[in-house]
């Protein structure tokens, strides 16, 4: 990773500043260098980082680890971080905004069917200058070998800066992590429910609310069925990450060398 770098249970988590991620993101582009990677990471991907390796692999192997909730933030009190958040639907903003004057051009892959155009369309409206240069939206299956190359194709002959990934957590990660190397955009990033906030899909809580941390409640309220399951995975996960920090600070502590 590119930028400051914390470890909370084996997993990468970033501590640089919203400008020193989007310097970087910004110095990779001029550059022209490919394969670059952003893994947005909240205690739920992190619950699962824990159970599945390759998940893990993909968190820990990205240029940065972006924290994705105000979970992340407390289970990092206990391992001695002070965290600071950004998560996928700003980072996709701030991106869209600062692109505007360096040409930076944007490729939507994912959402349900309309979504990605509708993305476009409705952040077209609000920063006048983006520069989209592809959308796609793949079907609920898994594409066939050659359509997948299809795609891939497309994408590259298209010359993005940025790929744009919504298909949700796991699968979104193992997709970019199955084409890395292949797509030859400067950076790929999951964003997940990005795509439907952003197109207007799904009410994204009000500015307050997510200043306040409760984005989270916000989200069980509107989409309960949804939510319940995965926000019992991230509660598992914060009790691990307290657990496992306060038994490591103890360690630390109570091995620390006598001060002269």
């Amino acid at each position: 990773m590119n930028n400051p770098v914390g470890q909370m249970a084996g997993i990468a988590i970033s501590m640089g500043s919203h400008e020193q991620v989007l310097s970087d993101i910004e110095k990779r582009i001029a550059e022209r260098r490919p394969g670059g990677s952003i893994a947005i990471t909240n205690t739920e991907s992190m619950y699962h980082a824990l159970r599945r390796p390759s998940h893990l692999a993909f968190i820990n192997n990205a240029q940065h680890s972006l924290c994705d909730g105000v979970g992340v933030i407390v289970a990092g009190y206990f391992w001695g971080l002070r965290i600071p958040r950004y998560n996928g639907p700003i980072l996709q903003l701030d991106c869209v905004e600062r692109g505007q004057a360096r040409g930076w051009r944007h490729f939507f892959y994912g959402g349900k069917e309309g979504v990605a155009d509708l993305m476009a369309a409705k952040l077209k409206e609000k920063f006048p200058d983006l520069q989209v240069v592809g959308t796609f939206c793949p079907p609920f299956r898994d594409l066939t070998p050659d359509e997948d190359a299809e795609v891939v194709q497309r994408i590259n002959d298209a010359q993005p800066d940025f790929v744009w990934v919504g298909l949700g957590l796991l699968k979104q990660e193992a997709w970019i992590a199955a084409r890395l190397g292949r797509i030859h955009a400067p950076w790929i990033v999951g964003v997940g429910a990005a795509f439907d906030y952003h197109s207007g899909a799904v009410p994204w809580a009000p500015a307050p609310i997510r200043a306040l941390g409760l984005e989270w409640l916000f989200r069980l309220i509107i989409q309960p069925k949804l939510r319940a399951k995965r926000y019992w995975w991230s509660f598992i996960f914060v009790l691990e990450a307290a657990a496992s920090g306060l038994l490591g600070l103890r360690f630390l502590r109570r091995n620390r060398p006598p001060q002269r």
